[in-house]
C-alpha cells in the first residue's frame, strides 16, 4: 500500500509499504477514504524527530470502510463506514470506564510514562502505524471504531476522529457560564472549531486571536470577535479586558501550545534538538523546557480572577517555568489533556446533520491526494494558500 512516512525533519514521503494484517482476533482492517492533517503532525514534522524512526507511518485522523475483521469482532462488519479516534483505547479498562480514554490503562506507554497510545504519533505514544495511508490496522474492533451512516460526504464525519472531540472537550473544560465570555488563542482547526462549539453552547461573547489573516476572516464569518495579534502586540491584554468589562474573560482556551510565537530562544532550543544524536535529543526533549509558552502566559494574564484556562494545544517540555504565584493569586482553574474521543461522541454525533451547526461540510480548506501529502505538510507548516484544514484522499 501507499503511506506517508517520516524520513527526517521536514522530510515526509509517500512510500510503498507492506499492507497491514490482522494480528489479534479483535483487529479490524479499514480501507482509508479520508485522513486529516493535524497541527499536532507539525510537531513530528518539526521537533519530535528524536522519537521517530525512518519509515514511521504518520496520521491520526482517519475514516474509511471496514475491509476485514478478526474472528472475535462482532460490533462492525465488512462494508461498515467507520471513523477511528486518535486515541488507541480499549474501551473496557478502569480509565476508559471513567471516560478517560486518553489514559487507557491497556495501551499506556509505560516506557515513557505516557498515556494511551496514539495512531501515527512517535515512540512516546506507542509508535502505532498511522492513518495517512491506504489501509489501517485498528485494534479493539468491538469498541474503538465509531460507526457512521453511509450517504453524506466524508467531511461530515471525519472530524469525529480528533477536531470535534478535541474542541468539544476544550469548551467543556473551559466551563464558560451561560451567557459568559471566552477568548480562544489560536484559530487553527481546533481553535476555530472551539469558537463554533462555544457559540453553539451558549457563550455570549467569543473572542478569537490569531496572526493569520485568512483564519481571522474565517472566524469572523462565524460570529467571532477577532483580534489580530500582530496589530495589537503588547496591548492585546488591555484590549481584551476593555471588551470584557475590564476584568477579563470568564475562560480562555489555549489552542496554540508549543507552536506559539513570541519566544525566539525557545524556538532555537527546539530546533537544536535536530542537530543532536537522537538519544541526546530525546533526553533534551523529555527534561529541558523548550516549549514556547507565550500563549499560555497570555492566557494567565488575560483570564479574569477565578476564571478557567483550558489547554488543548500540545506542550512537550518538562521543566517549563509557570508563574504559580500569579496563578494562585488569581485563583485560576486549569484543565488540560488529550481529548477523550469516545467520551464526547454521543454528544457530537447527533449534531452532524444536514443542518450542519458547526459547518463541518465546508470546514476543510484543502482536499489533497495522498501522493501530494509532502507538499501539503510544507504548505500547512508555512501557513500558505489559506490552509487551515487539509484532508488527504488515498
Amino acid at each position: 500500500m501507499k503511506a506517508l512516512t517520516w524520513h527526517g525533519r521536514r522530510d515526509v514521503r509517500v512510500d510503498t509499504v507492506p499492507d497491514p494484517a490482522i494480528k489479534d482476533p479483535t483487529d479490524v482492517i479499514i480501507k482509508v477514504t479520508t485522513s486529516g492533517l493535524c497541527g499536532s503532525d507539525l510537531h513530528l514534522y518539526e521537533v519530535l524527530g528524536p522519537f521517530l524512526d525512518v519509515g514511521d507511518i504518520l496520521g491520526h485522523e482517519p475514516m474509511g470502510i471496514v475491509q476485514e475483521v478478526g474472528p472475535e469482532v462482532t460490533a462492525v462488519h465488512v462494508g461498515d463506514r467507520v471513523v477511528i479516534p486518535f486515541n488507541v483505547s480499549c474501551g473496557t479498562c478502569h480509565t476508559c470506564g471513567q471516560g478517560l480514554h486518553s489514559q487507557c490503562e491497556t495501551t499506556q506507554v509505560r516506557e515513557y510514562g505516557s498515556g494511551a497510545a496514539l495512531f501515527g504519533y512517535t515512540k512516546l505514544y506507542g509508535q502505532v502505524p498511522g492513518g495517512q495511508a491506504e489501509l489501517l490496522r485498528v485494534p479493539f474492533g468491538n469498541n474503538l471504531p465509531i460507526k457512521v451512516p453511509h450517504g453524506p460526504v466524508d467531511d461530515r464525519f471525519v472530524f469525529l476522529s480528533d477536531v470535534l472531540p478535541t474542541a468539544w472537550q476544550a469548551v467543556e473544560y473551559a466551563a464558560v457560564p451561560a451567557g459568559g465570555s471566552l477568548v480562544v488563542l489560536g484559530l487553527g482547526p481546533i481553535g476555530d472549531m472551539s469558537c463554533r462549539i462555544a457559540l453553539h453552547r451558549g457563550a455570549s461573547q467569543v473572542i478569537g486571536v490569531d496572526l493569520v489573516g485568512e483564519r481571522l476572516t474565517r472566524a469572523r464569518r462565524r460570529g467571532v470577535h477577532v483580534l489580530d495579534l500582530a496589530g495589537h502586540g503588547k496591548h492585546l491584554a488591555d484590549v481584551i479586558r476593555d471588551l470584557t468589562d475590564g476584568r477579563g474573560p470568564d475562560a480562555v482556551i489555549d489552542a496554540v501550545g508549543m507552536e506559539a510565537h513570541g519566544s525566539p530562544g525557545a524556538k532555537l532550543a527546539a530546533q537544536a534538538t535536530n542537530l543532536l544524536p537522537s538519544t541526546l535529543a530525546a533526553k533534551m526533549m523529555e527534561h529541558v523546557g523548550i516549549d514556547r509558552l507565550h500563549a499560555l502566559y497570555l492566557a494567565i494574564d488575560i483570564v479574569r480572577r477565578g476564571g478557567t484556562i483550558s489547554l488543548s494545544g500540545v506542550y512537550g517540555g518538562q521543566t517549563d517555568p509557570l508563574p504559580l504565584l500569579t496563578m494562585f493569586d488569581k485563583q485560576i482553574q486549569l484543565r488540560m489533556g488529550q481529548a477523550n474521543v469516545h467520551r464526547w461522541v454521543d454528544d457530537i454525533l447527533p449534531l452532524l446533520t444536514d443542518d450542519d451547526p458547526f459547518g463541518v461540510d465546508t470546514f476543510a480548506t484543502h482536499h489533497v491526494p495522498l501522493t501530494e501529502a509532502p507538499r501539503a505538510y510544507e504548505m500547512f507548516q508555512k501557513k500558505q494558500d489559506g490552509a487551515v484544514k487539509v484532508l488527504f484522499k488515498p
